[in-house]
């Protein structure tokens, strides 16, 4: 979800989360996510429209851009750290055979958006031999937010892209990799979690404005921040019991991104139960996590804003 940098921290200890070091490194969170540098979005566009449409042919494909929460392997094919990839285990390993690329123990939202909407996994825009895009494209890219060749995204109407769903930006100041540096107690760091707020009433503004703009512009604005919010407040409300420590890392919890051990650290640890974790890695959700919004994206009103125009997913798709 961006660059990592390695700092020294002053009484973080160790790294094994006993405090009993002082004035060494310690892992930071990634900027991008932080300042909202790199929004994460996926858009639905009638760029190939299909010739019968029904509730197994959707009128629309998918077209995904974003960080490394939708990144389905586009990093496995650029030279890049193995800060941005996850091209290795025990990435993917609660459905997937092989490591895929995804920051995940598994399938990401816009997995589970496609088979809601009855298309096959969407595949990364990289993937060698990959020279048509039927049913649509992801060019999600890990630390930089999507590639170079499709930064503009303001393009995506004028070359006729009508249909849009967003994620504002979550309360990352809650995650696992941000609670360590934080403070002694864990809580969230509150400086990160203000400018999250300040950047999502921006993305909230700016969508009213472009859909009064933009003749035809239809959009899904999802509460990424409030229903993750909930989450971590009431884990067992929705089937978790541990929202703040990460099944997959290492030090005070696991909040250090060294899942795997192929990055700066190389110690990590792996939970027995994935699905009791809200948290995968150090700032990344797990599967059932994802499985749970995607399906709030789908059909739920309660992280949408509605009454100001907001669509589900469900509904951008089928929309005429």
């Amino acid at each position: 979800m961006g660059k990592w940098r390695w700092v020294k921290g002053e009484g973080e200890g160790d790294g094994d989360g006993d405090g009993d070091g002082a004035g060494v490194p310690c892992i930071e969170c990634p900027m991008s996510s932080v300042t909202g540098v790199s929004p994460v979005f996926c858009s639905c566009l009638n760029l190939s429209p299909q010739n019968h449409h029904s509730k197994q042919n959707p009128p629309c494909n998918l077209f995904i851009f974003g960080d490394s929460i939708l990144d389905v392997g586009n990093n496995n094919y650029i030279n890049t750290s193995t800060l941005d990839q996850a091209n290795f285990y025990p990435y993917g390993i609660n459905f997937f055979p092989v490591p895929t690329g995804r920051f995940s123990d598994g399938r990401l939202i816009s997995d589970f958006i496609a088979k809601l909407a009855h298309l096959p996994l969407i595949p990364p825009y990289l993937q060698p031999g990959l020279h048509q895009f039927s049913h649509g494209v992801n060019f999600a890219s890990a630390g930089g937010g999507a590639l170079v060749e499709t930064f503009q995204h303001s393009e995506i109407y004028k070359i006729g892209g009508r249909k849009f769903g967003f994620l504002n930006v979550l309360p990352i100041g809650c995650a696992p990799a941000l609670r360590l540096i934080a403070n002694a107690n864990g809580e969230c760091l509150k400086d990160v979690v203000t400018y999250t707020r300040l950047h999502n009433e921006a993305i909230f503004q700016a969508l009213q404005q472009l859909a009064n703009k933009l003749p035809g512009f239809k959009y899904s604005l999802y509460d990424f921040y409030t229903s993750t919010l909930q989450r971590i407040k009431h884990p067992s409300k929705y089937g978790y019991k541990e929202a703040k420590t990460a099944c997959c890392g290492t030090g005070k919890y696991r909040g250090v991104f060294s899942c795997g051990g192929k990055r700066i650290v190389k110690q990590y640890e792996l939970c027995k139960n994935i699905d009791d974790h809200l948290f995968w890695d150090s700032i990344h959700f797990t599967q059932k996590t994802y499985f749970q919004i995607a399906n709030e994206m789908w059909n739920n009103t309660n992280y949408l804003h509605a009454e100001h125009g907001s669509y589900t997913i469900k509904e951008l798709f089928y929309l005429r």
